[in-house]
């Protein structure tokens, strides 16, 4: 007789490892208060500017997410795509997760084109997802903010734009100073290099690649990257974008006449690009949005002009914003780390014409939400506020649980955050449970406080201070006791006060 394996046991053996997938972060409540206030900030601007919320799937079918188009070979390059059900026998439709929100805006606006008022002004937010290796600071899964405006071409649509994600930045949080968006176009790049011959698209590609490097390798790599080529410390070899002399001259000229502000800053880019058709066209386009700027009252320490910036290569068609954080903090290891780039934006006048094949101007600004929560953490400014936990309601005894949820449904109706202890730990760790939870209160019903209709409140606010040293002067405790037992009718204020103290 042989024996039966015990697939019960075997199953419950089993116990897969609690982990969480690569690139993909857990949230806790400070994490997700700090976000949730972000956005109510920014949405507070961008609908004071006159934009509208719009929410988008989280699917996209694939071929509408532009360059990460999925092929039979490669159907999760740059996305998260699965099939779609059959239909008839015909083989199903590739969907993938989005992976901004701008083609998403893309598509919803060619497929709605007629209804929409023109320009179509429109904010969102959401997660976005992409199949990419995850790294310090980068995930899979985040937040992004996004506004765009589809359907004008003027210049001081971008000034609005690049106005709002300035006031968004500030209104999130973080002081003046701390950011700045960064201007440029990318017709006077393109003109200069047209006049300089550069006439390829491979060749203007590799010189705005080798620009986009400045601030990594001074001018001197740079100038090395726009003539033969550049050998890097490793001894690897970068082909560079076969400019001559004088050319690289012109090009290195544009790039560093970033000086003073935004109007002579315009004047030194007029020394280096005229006499280019394109080159004078990106020119206007920055002076109108540079004079739309200043009406608004954006000054130039808040947006200026920076030849260097380079940003979509293949992408934006004309002005490009980014938005730079001048805070750093330091690792565990003491090094000094820069945040850099939150987020950016610019003109790309093509983006529709895919679904539509009639060019359709648009311009938009994009920031990350955790990357910004992060530089607010740094500055010392935590988005909403410290953490607060509820009111705590100690319970000592099953038969009195009536009135411990009588009285946090007084609390709770009085709009203030409250709990019943629920566990089954006695006075000590219950307290500790409390101050773990930052409540700032604990409210306690014995015998005799049922009995005499009254309630004994402990502030752990009071406390907290107390340990801290910053509240140790007899009027101060006798303004605010550390544990007071007032009747049932003022436990409402009582507990109020001390939250708002």
């Amino acid at each position: 007789m042989t024996d039966t394996p015990d697939t019960e046991n075997t199953a419950q053996d089993f116990r897969p490892e609690a982990r969480s997938p690569r690139g993909f972060a857990d949230k806790r409540a400070r994490d997700l208060r700090a976000e949730r206030a972000i956005l109510e900030a920014v949405s507070a601007v961008y609908e004071r500017y006159g934009f509208e919320a719009l929410d988008t799937g989280a699917f996209e079918y694939a071929d509408a997410l532009g360059k990460f188009l999925p092929d039979s070979d490669r159907p999760n390059e740059g996305v998260f795509a699965l099939q779609d059900d059959a239909d008839q026998g015909k083989e199903g439709q590739w969907m993938a997760l989005r992976y901004d929100l701008t083609a998403p805006l893309a598509r919803f606006a060619a497929q709605n084109w007629e209804t929409l008022p023109k320009p179509f002004r429109r904010y969102a937010f959401g997660p976005v997802w992409r199949n990419e290796k995850p790294g310090p600071g980068r995930f899979r899964q985040f937040i992004q903010c996004d506004a765009d405006t589809v359907g004008s071409a003027r210049p001081e649509a971008d000034a609005e734009i690049i106005a709002m994600a300035v006031e968004g930045l500030e209104a999130a949080g973080l002081p003046r100073g701390a950011a700045v968006l960064k201007i440029n176009n990318r017709k006077l790049l393109n003109g200069l290099l047209t006049a300089a011959g550069a006439d390829s698209a491979g060749q203007k590609l590799a010189v705005l690649r080798a620009v986009d490097k400045l601030d990594r390798l001074g001018v001197d790599g740079v100038r090395l990257l726009l003539g033969e080529g550049r050998l890097d410390e490793s001894g690897d070899f970068t082909k560079g974008a076969g400019l001559k002399g004088k050319a690289i001259d012109s090009v290195l000229d544009f790039v560093q006449a970033g000086a003073g502000g935004r109007s002579a800053t315009l004047d030194n880019i007029a020394k280096v690009v005229a006499g280019s058709a394109e080159g004078d066209e990106g020119l206007l386009e920055l002076s109108r949005i540079d004079a739309a700027l200043t009406s608004l009252g954006i000054a130039d320490d808040q947006a200026f002009i920076d030849p260097s910036i380079v940003r979509g290569l293949e992408y934006y068609t004309g002005a490009v914003f980014e938005a730079e954080l001048l805070l750093s903090t330091t690792d565990e290891k003491g090094n000094k780390v820069s945040f850099g780039s939150i987020g950016g934006g610019g003109r790309y006048d093509d983006l529709v014409a895919r679904f539509t094949g009639t060019v359709t101007p648009a311009t938009g600004f994009s920031f990350g939400v955790s990357r910004l929560a992060a530089a607010l953490r740094a500055a010392g400014r935590e988005p909403g506020g410290a953490a607060r936990g509820p009111v705590v309601v100690i319970t000592f005894d099953q038969a009195h649980m009536p009135e411990y949820f009588s009285v946090v449904g007084q609390l709770r109706a009085a709009g203030i955050p409250a709990e019943v202890y629920l566990g089954t730990s006695g006075m000590k760790p219950q307290m500790k449970y409390a101050d773990r939870r930052n409540a700032p209160a604990v409210v306690m019903l014995g015998g005799d406080e049922i009995a005499a209709g009254t309630v004994t409140i402990k502030d752990l606010d009071a406390g907290r201070m107390a340990a801290e040293g910053l509240a140790d002067n007899a009027a101060w405790k006798a303004e605010r006791p550390g544990q007071q037992t007032v009747a049932r009718d003022q436990l409402v204020s009582v507990v109020r006060k001390i939250i708002e103290g």
